[in-house]
């Protein structure tokens, strides 16, 4: 029994009355008792029947998971979150791993809105000891099934049934955080409390403004604006503008149809699509959403898809399903289970079409990104795409009209006009005809002319055109012209919509340079309409995508100020000591000595370095060291008997001084699990520079999950798998290295270039190649020199993409590079077809690299540092600037330019994808 005066579980207050026609619930809660579990909750009749499944749910068919029946939970136990006192039943933590909707669906249809069918039908299945639903939650969806063994009475097995969904992802390893609150069980376990949050509505009955109607069988889409200048504000989201054809899905009774604008059934064109929006789990639904065919680089191509959308002859379509396939992507949802919800907010509509619709295979959701609509502007149209729809959060749905509450955003300005004539042709013309006679419409509906346009044709479809144009002749112009408009042309009925793009409309109501782009057979003619450039939003209190410190900007002598006290303390002692004796760092004593010992010879330009001048390298750079080396893997490059003895790597050590922090992380060289060094203080640097640690060597990745890394798990040892699903498998940035094989000319045959100025000077006009790029896709970048001969640029992203990825955009982009620069820029792998040229190196981004952070010095002549820049120092700057003895010096002149590098962080999610 449970004493509610002692846990915070809910007693069994009842919820709200919900209607008979609101769907079933479910939810999923991640449950740390005895042992690890996930409890399945499904309601019915009034109660949640439960099921905990002890090593949680797995989306591969074949592999069955124990689920034993426990008693019944209330409705109001659905959300609740936190720490169950010990000695209370089920003592431990819990989470609300996952939440949605559910409708029976063994041997019949699903239906979400009938609740008490669906609980007779589900007692019937569990007496029968065969349970199958089709869940619609933000992790699990599809059909699952629970099947009752005869080993204990109690005993039942979990499993996946095969469909779009049955991807093999086991969701408890991918998954650890509450769909509710973003919270964790290790977060509750080190005390952190779940906020209050207010549960969000999971049934479309719920919306705020959503109504029961009849079902919608048709639809007038709404329609956007248009605005100049993308722009970032906290009360928008922006979706990439997909090149296709708008389409409206409407699914009702096992049967689908497609329809667009024009209010055309276009099902029987698009057969795969019908059958796979027919598998999603819905029972009545209207999505709203773009057909689309992708071209050889996975572009949307409006021409490609003329290919096929004309197409009536069903062996041609079946034909076209394999030679121009498509994708309908789903970017709004407009009725489900009997309620229309167009009145809703966007801000309500979103959630519920995310975990309504199952994206698989031929029916996607389009990605939505918030606030910083900039960025995502540029990022869109770095990757091809026509640019952003920008939709204010509390929109509603406003069928057949234009509204500002949507705007399009395009890198270029087109628009759609009716055709009402053509000019004769000329020359190679005189057989078509020489420009088109363009027409819109006014908010009345009458015709108003918009000029010509005679560019932007080729032979073919000058050709077409013509043929189309003919049958469309009339006698007299169906719209009052200007006389220098009338001319030489031939009048037809305004029917025919095509696409124009244009520079600016004249005060006349003329096109500007307009260029023809194609025909518009999916646009209504009679919806043509004069479209205004609405003003961008003014802006909100959203930072620009420019974050702080990504150009460099930090003031002039600005320093940390913790742990300098130890720090002057250490150059204090340093300076003093003879050969040998204890350096006190707080309460922390490090044995030092062979303090004179040469780690840098002299050469023509700088005296010798010793380990004492790298000990107070280290402690006074320490403030801009740390922000670099904390929390992440080091690999140590030591030098026992400096440069010009042998060195070794050294990643592990066995015993550690107390004040050096390590993790536990399973090796995949020693087959084991090891411990890593952290550098997360002034302690360890000093013990560091007497272990003749010449190079500062770190992973791109962190242990720290702060800030946006609390969705991934935080242990790294027991076995390969595990490290990859980690912290440690997901970098901080996207890494550029630059390093130049462009000889000085006395190196030894088989020798790596050596620094020199015109191998320098090619590597910064690289970097600034790649910078336009970066640029170009709206993503913030920092350079500093490698410290050698080349360059590193960084680019911060959050932690949403594991290191292969990371690895392919640092791959696409430098192979844009080589193709843009095939004489200046290589990816070869093979040195000798490298000479000459700059080596883009994009596999520095793996688990297994390490790379010279910021400030490190490097094992090269004259003791130099890797020296963070700012971008208009390139070309004027040479690397032999920045050494141990100056590089304290140029920080305090122009501040820690790499200070804000984590708070400049991107999400990439537009350049790959949903991760």
């Amino acid at each position: 029994m449970r004493d509610f005066s002692r846990t915070p579980e809910p007693a069994g207050e009842a919820p709200p009355e919900r209607a008979n026609d609101a769907p079933l619930t479910f939810v999923i809660q991640k449950h740390r008792a005895t042992r690890l579990h996930y409890d399945l909750r499904l309601e019915i009749d009034g109660v949640m029947r439960s099921w905990p499944i002890p090593r949680g749910p797995s989306t591969d068919p074949a592999e069955k998971r124990l689920a034993v029946m426990t008693e019944d939970h209330p409705l109001s136990y659905a959300t609740f979150e936190g720490l169950i006192p010990k000695g209370e039943y089920g003592a431990g933590e819990v989470i609300v791993w996952d939440r949605g909707t559910y409708s029976p669906d063994e041997d019949g249809p699903l239906d979400f809105t009938d609740r008490a069918e669906g609980s007779r039908r589900m007692r019937e299945m569990i007496a029968n000891g065969k349970v199958a639903v089709t869940l619609r939650g933000h992790r699990m969806k599809g059909s699952w099934a629970l099947v009752k063994t005869a080993q204990a009475p109690d005993s039942w097995l979990a499993f996946k049934h095969r469909d779009e969904w049955a991807t093999g992802i086991d969701l408890a390893e991918r998954y650890q955080d509450s769909v509710l609150t973003g919270i964790t069980i290790a977060d509750l376990q080190a005390g952190r409390q779940p906020p209050p949050v207010v549960p969000p509505p999971l049934g479309a009955d719920e919306l705020r403004g959503a109504k029961r109607a009849p079902f919608l069988a048709s639809v007038e889409p709404m329609a956007a604006e248009q605005t100049r200048e993308p722009f970032s504000h906290d009360d928008w989201v922006f979706e990439p503008k997909l090149d296709g054809i708008r389409a409206t899905a409407h699914i009702e009774g096992g049967r689908v149809r497609l329809v667009t604008r024009r209010g055309n059934d276009i099902t029987a064109q698009y057969p795969a699509l019908a059958a796979a929006l027919l598998r999603q789990p819905v029972g009545t639904a209207v999505f709203d959403g773009e057909i689309v065919a992708a071209d050889e680089q996975g572009v949307p191509s409006f021409e490609r898809l003329q290919q096929r959308m004309n197409l009536t002859n069903a062996v041609e379509i079946r034909q076209a399903d394999r030679d121009v396939p498509v994708v309908y992507y789903a970017f709004d949802l407009l009725y489900l289970d009997g309620v229309d919800i167009r009145r809703a907010p966007l801000s309500a509509r979103r959630p519920l079409l995310e975990r309504t619709l199952a994206p698989a295979g031929l029916v996607r959701l389009v990605d939505q990104f918030e606030g910083d609509g900039v960025s995502a502007y540029h990022a869109a149209v770095s990757l091809g795409l026509e640019g952003l729809v920008a939709k204010h959060r509390e929109s509603t749905y406003t069928s057949g009209a234009r509204s500002a509450r949507w705007l399009k955003v395009k890198h270029r300005l087109t628009d759609e006009f009716v055709v009402v004539g053509y000019t004769k042709g000329l020359n190679s013309r005189g057989s078509t005809f020489g420009g088109l006679l363009l027409a819109t419409r006014v908010e009345d509906g009458v015709l108003v002319p918009a000029g010509r346009v005679g560019s932007g044709f080729d032979e073919a479809m000058l050709k077409r055109l013509r043929a189309r144009l003919e049958p469309l002749q009339v006698t007299a112009a169906p719209l009052v012209l200007p006389p220098d408009l009338t001319k030489d042309t031939t009048f037809v009925r305004p029917d025919l919509v095509v696409e124009v793009e244009y520079s600016q409309i004249t005060s006349e109501g003329y096109l500007r340079a307009p260029v023809f782009l194609r025909v518009r057979d999916d646009k209504p003619a009679e919806a043509v309409r004069r479209a205004p450039l609405i003003a961008t939003p003014a802006p909100s209190a959203t930072p620009s995508h420019t974050p702080r410190g990504a150009a460099g900007t930090a003031a002039p002598g600005s320093t940390a100020t913790s742990n300098t006290d130890e720090a002057d303390a250490v150059i204090e002692q340093v300076r003093a000591l003879k050969k040998e004796d204890e350096i006190r760092v707080g309460d922390a004593s490090i044995h030092v000595s062979n303090l004179d010992k040469v780690m840098w010879p002299a050469t023509s330009d700088e005296p010798p370095a010793t380990k004492r001048d790298l000990i107070e390298y280290y402690a006074r750079m320490s403030p801009y060291l740390l922000r670099q080396l904390r929390d992440r893997p080091l690999t140590m490059t030591r030098y026992p008997n400096g440069l010009e003895g042998k060195f070794f790597y050294q990643k592990h050590v066995d015993d550690p001084p107390p004040y050096v922090r390590t993790v536990m992380v399973h090796s995949e060289t020693e087959r084991g699990d090891q411990q890593y060094l952290l550098v997360n203080n002034v302690a360890t640097l000093v013990w560091l520079a007497q272990m003749a640690d010449i190079a500062l060597h770190t992973s791109l990745a962190r242990v720290n999950p702060e800030p946006d890394g609390h969705h991934l798990p935080r242990e790294f040892h027991g076995s390969k798998a595990q490290v990859e699903r980690s912290l440690l498998n997901y970098p901080d940035f996207v890494l550029f290295d630059l390093d130049p094989y462009i000889y000085r000319g006395d190196e030894a045959k088989g020798e790596e270039p050596e620094l020199n100025r015109k191998a320098f000077e090619a590597t910064s006009k690289v970097a600034l190649w790649l910078k336009e790029l970066l640029d170009g896709a709206a993503l913030s970048s920092f350079v500093k020199t490698s410290g050698a001969t080349g360059l590193h640029i960084y680019v911060p992203v959050k932690r949403q993409y594991d290191y292969e990825t990371i690895r392919g955009v640092a791959h696409t982009l430098g192979g844009f590079l080589v193709r843009q620069h095939p004489r200046e820029v290589t990816m070869e792998w093979a040195s000798e077809k490298r000479r000459g040229m700059v080596f883009f190196d994009a596999n520095q981004n793996a688990r297994i690299k390490n790379l010279a952070c910021a400030y490190s010095p490097r094992a090269k002549p004259g003791a130099p540092v890797s020296m963070p820049l700012r971008w208009d120092d390139l070309g004027k700057v040479y690397p032999t600037e920045f050494t141990i003895r100056t590089a304290y010096e140029h920080v305090q002149k122009r501040g820690d330019l790499w200070e804000h590098i984590l708070d400049a962080k991107h999400d990439l999610a537009a350049l790959v994808g949903s991760p």
